[in-house]
Formats: structure tokens, C-alpha cells, sequence
């Protein structure tokens, strides 16, 4: 990593990057890549945020889940020469296993369409033909999904992507985007094992009831995986930042680790630069932060002159969010057999079924007590958990050739729970141990993430993961400016975290944008 010391006087750049998560340093080597003398601030002593994968407990882990998908389609893999900078994308036979706490349950997702519904077919031929249906109606709502994510928000861009697609998908985009993820699959699905499986990987990581209406795009998920395959960088998640990064540090840009930003610094209404907790100084007429746009305008802007800009006083009258995600990471000895296998192996034969993540989902009466005990602080009796293991398709991060790591992901955790003194990973563990084959889980070590290690950790407040959660009627419409623009209310300051359209996980569309804006607005 190319860290630098700096002197007690004010250092100048041309634009400061602040927080080095994935989508600040794709801005960052937007930036420097362009020509800008860029500086990229991370409060940790290294960068990748929660896209990062480290070294612990004598192994690898991804801070998070390691399936990268929708950042595959965007043109920052080209434009940034990730590929030349080192990264390499592996792809598992199966997408994705779907189960429930009742192994009879389970089914598989296959990227290809045919090979899918062929699968389909043998466990559960009832769903083929709904399923046909709804991909009729989906697929033109995720392709033109796809291409507004791809592009800068606007209503031309929209509109130049609806007449690609000959108009298709667009009225049913508009009509599922003011719904509920959960009218959109009742309308297709009668059998809640077919859809609740995406309900866990949309509303539930989103950490909203599915019956939400505004949550409807989720519709599109498994349209979605059909058209984008699922992928997983060689080495783990960190990859791709550690790639990204190193574009940047070959553009010339630098990198200040173990640097907090405590405050933005302004003249009138146009942002001048940051302060750093220790008291160091960097100027800049454009500033990019990617971390959470609450805290931005909440602690970091407290001139008083500052006081009558509406933008600035509404953020600071939002709710305060609190994290929900916890995280399990194992290193074990060989391979666990899940009890859904052999139930499995009739219809993908020796298909590999330890490489895809698996998706435990609840039923709809485990999923409304999730939601109730979150809301008091305690986590379900059958909370929704996500399974992968990622040595058994990545080698190169096995440090030891007879262990693998499994990471296993529960919704919902919150953050108001006493997590010091709780009991919930060692019950998370016993849970996992059930669902498989009695004795073939042999864990060796373990370590719990939840939200206080998240908000202690990586800095993120109440150890909440923001994400941008405008509908695309408003995102077309500039409603808010800072978070679809990527212009925040001072001059020079623009919002390049997940906050922004279209961030939600590992996505990077939001630090593309708004590295654009700032080099259009020079």
C-alpha cells in the first residue's frame, strides 16, 4: 500500500477521497486517473472497508459476503484496467442453494435459464411453468435495471435505455417500483420456498419487510441473477479493492491511512478541505466522501454559517439507523455434508454444492417474528442465514490445505442487543451444526462479527451498512440532488458512498457517478 507521513502544515491537493471502501476508491482512481492530484483519507491502516478480506485466527475472511454480481457489469472493470491490476473473477457451476430449516425444501438456482428450469423440474416441476411466466414479465425489468445502474441517473439516459429495450419492461419498472416485493412474487408464486429465498437477499438484507411498498424492484432479483452470473474474486473479496487501489497508486494518486476526519472544512458555501483527528489540514476545492452522509452533515460541517442550508439541517433531523447484520466466520477441518444433499445430488448429480452460497430462509411466520424481536432488540428463533464457503472454490485462500473457511451471515442481529454479554453466536453455531450431517461440522476456530465490532472496527455508526434506497421515479427526478447527483449542497462536495445511486453492496456505480460529476463540474 502506498501510505504517506505527513507534516503538521496543510497539505494541498486537487480532490480528497475520504473513506477507502470499495466505491471511494473507484472515485479516487477516477479521479487520479483523469489527472487530478488526488489524496484518498481511510480511518483504518488499510484500505477495502467492508469489501476487504483479512487475515485472522490463522485464515482468510471476507468482511462480507464474497458473491460480487451486479459490479460485474459495470464499465469500471474496463476502464479501470482491474484485469491488468490483478483481478480474476471464478464462477461456481450453481449460482446459488436455496433450503429452509426443513432440508426437503431445498432447490438450486442456475445461471442459465434452461439449465435452470431442466433442474427445476426435478425437484420441484410444479414451479416450471409459473416460473416461465415470471420470467417473461422480469427479464425486460432487469435488463432495464441493469442499464439504468450502468449510467449516470437521468430522465435521457432512461429513456434511451427504454428504446434499446423497444420499450419493454418499462410501464411494469414503474408499476413494480411503487409495489411490494411481496405482491410481485404473489403474484407469480403461490408456494412461499420458491420466493422467499429472494426476499432474504433483497428486503431482509435491506433490512425492510418485504411487504414494504416501494420495495417491488426486488421482483427482479432472480431475473437479475439470470442475466449478471455470479462471481468471486480470485483471493477473496479484497481483490478487487486491493485491484482498484493499485490502479489508483499507478496513477499517481496517494494514499493516508489511520486518518479520521473530523471535520470539512468551508468558506462561505464552498467546501475547502478536511481536519483530521490529529490535527493535520488537507485543502481541497473537491472533496468526495464515501461514508455515511448522516455523519457527513450531522458532524463534519458545524460552521455556523452553514446553519440555514435546508439540505444540511434535514439530514440532521433523519432517524438514526442501526446495523442488523452479524457474521460467523469458521475455519474448519474438511467439509461439512448439509443434511439437503442427498435429496440435491438427484437432480445436479455431483454438481459441486459447497462453492455457492446457500440461503436459509425462513418461513413467513419465522420471517414476522424476526422482524418483531428486531424491534425490541433480539434475534429470531429461526433467523435468515446465508452459507458459503469460499476455499472450496479458491484455493489461494486456504493458508492451510486441510482447512476450509465458512462465513455464515444472520439477519436479523441488532445493534440495541447486549451483544458483550450474549449468548447468540454460540446458538448461531448450534443452528448451523444442525442442518447438517450429524458429526461433519468440526469447527477449529471461530470468530463473531455484529454490529458493535462493525461500528468499532470500521467505523460505521451503530455498525449500520447504508445503502441508496430511492425509488426510480425519484432517482430520475434528481429527488434528493446529494444522493442521486452526487452534488452534495456545498460547492465541491460530492457523496460517492453506498448511500448514493445505485450503491448496495458490492456495486462501485455510486463511486463511478460520483467521480463523473466532479470532473464534469470542473
Amino acid at each position: 500500500m502506498a501510505s504517506i507521513e505527513q507534516p503538521d502544515d496543510v497539505q494541498r491537493a486537487d480532490a480528497i477521497v475520504v473513506g477507502g471502501g470499495h466505491n471511494g476508491l473507484i472515485a479516487a482512481a477516477y479521479l487520479a486517473r483523469a489527472g487530478l492530484q488526488t489524496i484518498l483519507v481511510e480511518a483504518r491502516n488499510e484500505v477495502g472497508g467492508c469489501a476487504s478480506t483479512v487475515t485472522d485466527l490463522g485464515a482468510r475472511f471476507n468482511i462480507c459476503n464474497c458473491d460480487h454480481s451486479m459490479i460485474r457489469t459495470m464499465p469500471l472493470l474496463d476502464e479501470l484496467d482491474l484485469k491488468e491490476h490483478g483481478l480474476t473473477y471464478l464462477e461456481s457451476e450453481i449460482s446459488a442453494v436455496h433450503s429452509s430449516y426443513e432440508p426437503n425444501n431445498s432447490w438450486v438456482f442456475r445461471h442459465h435459464v434452461e439449465e435452470h428450469l431442466d433442474t427445476l423440474a426435478k425437484t420441484h416441476p410444479a414451479w416450471v411453468e409459473s416460473y416461465r411466466k415470471y420470467l417473461e414479465d422480469a427479464l425486460p425489468v432487469a435488463e432495464l435495471v441493469i442499464e439504468m445502474a450502468r449510467t449516470a441517473p437521468s430522465t435521457g439516459n432512461f429513456l434511451q435505455g427504454v428504446a434499446s429495450l423497444k420499450g419493454r419492461g418499462a410501464r411494469r419498472l414503474l408499476k413494480w417500483s411503487k409495489k411490494s416485493a411481496l405482491e410481485v412474487y404473489e403474484s407469480y408464486f403461490d408456494d412461499w420456498r420458491i420466493w422467499m429465498p429472494a426476499v432474504v437477499t433483497g428486503p431482509s438484507v435491506w433490512g425492510v419487510h418485504p411487504s414494504m411498498p416501494g420495495t417491488g424492484l426486488a421482483g427482479a432479483l432472480y431475473a437479475t441473477k439470470h442475466l449478471i452470473r455470479t462471481g468471486r474474486p480470485k483471493g477473496g473479496s479484497g481483490a478487487l479493492t486491493d485491484a482498484i487501489h493499485r490502479s489508483f497508486t499507478a496513477a499517481g494518486g496517494e494514499t493516508i491511512t489511520s486518518a479520521r476526519v473530523v471535520r470539512l472544512e468551508t468558506c462561505g458555501q464552498q467546501v475547502t478541505g478536511v481536519s483530521l483527528a490529529d490535527g493535520r489540514r488537507i485543502d481541497a476545492r473537491c472533496v468526495l466522501v464515501s461514508s455515511d452522509p448522516q455523519k457527513i452533515f450531522s458532524e463534519w460541517l458545524s460552521n455556523s454559517s452553514l446553519a440555514d442550508v435546508k439540505p444540511i439541517e434535514g439530514w440532521k433531523t433523519q432517524p438514526v439507523l442501526d446495523g442488523y447484520e452479524s457474521k460467523l466466520d469458521l475455519v474448519l477441518d474438511g467439509l461439512p455434508v448439509y443434511k439437503f444433499e442427498d435429496r440435491l445430488r438427484r437432480a445436479v448429480g455431483d454438481s459441486d454444492l459447497h462453492t455457492p452460497t446457500t440461503v436459509i430462509a425462513p418461513t413467513p411466520l419465522d420471517l414476522e417474528e424476526a422482524h418483531q424481536r428486531r424491534s425490541v432488540g433480539e434475534v429470531a428463533s429461526r433467523p435468515s442465514l446465508l452459507i458459503n464457503i469460499p476455499t472450496n472454490l479458491d484455493h489461494s485462500m486456504q493458508l492451510d490445505a486441510s482447512e476450509h473457511v465458512l462465513s455464515l451471515e444472520v439477519l436479523f442481529t441488532p445493534y440495541t442487543h447486549n451483544w458483550a454479554s450474549s449468548s447468540e453466536p454460540e446458538r448461531w453455531l448450534e443452528i448451523l451444526d444442525s442442518l447438517c450431517e450429524p458429526g461433519t461440522l468440526r469447527v477449529k476456530r471461530w470468530r463473531s462479527m455484529t454490529p458493535d465490532r462493525y461500528e468499532n472496527e470500521f467505523f460505521m455508526p451503530r455498525g449500520h451498512t447504508p445503502a441508496y434506497a430511492g425509488s426510480p421515479l425519484a432517482t430520475l427526478r434528481g429527488k434528493p440532488a446529494d444522493l442521486t447527483r452526487h452534488r452534495g449542497p456545498l460547492q465541491g462536495l460530492h457523496l460517492a458512498g453506498a448511500a448514493a445511486f445505485p450503491g448496495a453492496g458490492i456495486f462501485g456505480g455510486a463511486g463511478r457517478n460520483a467521480a463523473m460529476r466532479a470532473l464534469r463540474d470542473r
